[in-house]
């Protein structure tokens, strides 16, 4: 059984209660209008409990007008229809028609346009959709323990893969099925889904750290494709692969760090003017090899730049990692 299911219960029950104790006619509509309005998160519940009472009061108003034109039969709810959906859509309030025909249809029921009857169905409004309100924003499950775990899952994919690089450019003939990288991705994704619900849920002191950490990750996993593919081109072993090498053996463990230290930042740059100060290539196989290292060599001075881009945004990302 879910939060989302029991929130619902909850929300129908002191709606329904809340119209029998105001006799409010009928008590289950407001039921019915609190199943309607919980929402996944804070944020969308508020937003959805605006657009469905402007809707309905809307509605409401297109309906007394036209069952008072024409009188209460079936085929005036269908000009009804006609009318107002198409209006309700053209304002951004399309999310309010269900809500919004519940309460029409009521008056409808009722057979007659009165102050009492149309105040009866505001009440109502507000008893359902303020108790759903009020539900959405008292509890809300937490995502931290989930995003951190993303986050772990992904931290370790992005290790074993720069290990995993680190052998083949010590032994070419190595055969590495990849596996990390989607479960990266996969990671990645549902972690920025997860974090977008996350700050939803949060109606001040706005947290943007998860979704530019996922942001990062992605940009990164792109760049890490970019690498396995000028990695493909290196069917030799040569002196530069293995300095090379060297460097993704520490970033992959310094992919888990908590804080950006920049020393793989060094040692390439280094390695970058120890490449140029070298011989150049003899053969025309060694010098395509080499191009692709230098390529890969770019590629991993991009990935690094991406984390130090994001980090200078907001005082809050320092804990960052390349």
């Amino acid at each position: 059984m879910g939060i989302r299911i029991i929130k619902t219960a909850l929300a129908a029950i002191a709606a329904i209660y809340t119209a029998v104790y105001l006799g409010l006619e009928p008590p289950l509509g407001a039921g019915i209008l609190a199943i309607l309005g919980v929402e996944v998160t804070r944020m969308k519940g508020l937003k959805s409990a605006f657009v469905r009472f402007v809707a309905s009061v809307l509605g409401l108003f297109f309906a007394s007008l036209i069952f008072t034109l024409f009188g209460f039969h079936i085929w005036a709810v269908a000009v009804f229809i006609l009318i107002t959906f198409p209006v309700l859509s053209r304002f951004q309030l399309k999310d309010g028609i269900v809500t919004s025909s519940v309460i029409v249809f009521h008056l409808f029921n009722r057979a007659e346009v009165t102050t009492d009857i149309i105040g009866n169905e505001i009440l109502l409004l507000f008893a359902g959709l303020g108790w759903a309100t009020i539900v959405n924003i008292i509890y809300m499950p937490k995502d931290e323990h989930q995003l951190s775990s993303y986050r772990s899952s992904i931290e370790q994919s992005f290790g074993i893969m720069f290990q995993e690089m680190a052998f083949t450019l010590r032994n070419p003939s190595h055969i590495w099925n990849g596996g990390e990288i989607l479960e990266a991705y996969s990671a990645i994704e549902e972690g920025a889904q997860r974090s977008v619900r996350n700050r939803e849920n949060r109606l001040w002191g706005q947290e943007h750290y998860w979704s530019s950490y996922f942001e990062m990750r992605r940009q990164q996993l792109e760049s890490v494709q970019q690498m396995l593919v000028e990695l493909a081109f290196v069917y030799q072993k040569f002196p530069q692969a293995v300095m090379i090498a060297d460097l993704l053996d520490q970033l992959s463990s310094d992919v888990k760090s908590d804080v950006y230290e920049g020393t793989v930042e060094e040692r390439l740059h280094k390695l970058s003017r120890s490449f140029k100060a070298m011989e150049l290539p003899k053969t025309r196989d060694e010098f395509e090899i080499r191009a692709s290292l230098l390529m890969l060599l770019r590629e991993l001075e991009r990935y690094l730049s991406i984390a130090k881009r994001l980090k200078k945004r907001k005082v809050m990302l320092s804990e960052l990692q390349p």
